[in-house]
C-alpha cells in the first residue's frame, strides 16, 4: 500500500471520527474504507483527497531529490 495511503489509514485509526461519519464528509462509501482499512483496495485520489482533508491533513507532491552529479534531462 502506498505511503499516502498508510498514513491516510493510520490518521482514520486515530481520529476520534467513525467511518459513518467520515463516509458522510466525504461522500467516500463506507465499503471503501473498510476495504481501505483492511488492505484490500486503494482509494481514488480525489476521495484520498477528500479523506485527507476531513482528517485534517495535506497532501502534498514535491519533487524528488536528485543524486549529485545528476543533470536535469531535457
Amino acid at each position: 500500500m502506498s505511503e499516502i495511503l498508510e498514513t491516510l489509514k493510520r490518521a482514520i485509526e486515530a481520529s476520534a471520527k467513525s467511518r459513518y461519519t467520515l463516509a458522510r464528509e466525504t461522500d467516500v462509501a463506507e465499503s471503501a474504507l473498510s476495504r481501505l482499512m483492511s488492505g484490500e483496495r486503494g482509494l481514488s485520489i480525489d476521495a484520498a483527497e477528500r479523506l485527507a482533508k476531513a482528517l485534517d491533513l495535506q497532501i502534498v507532491i514535491k519533487p524528488a531529490k536528485r543524486k549529485a552529479g545528476k543533470t536535469k534531462d531535457r
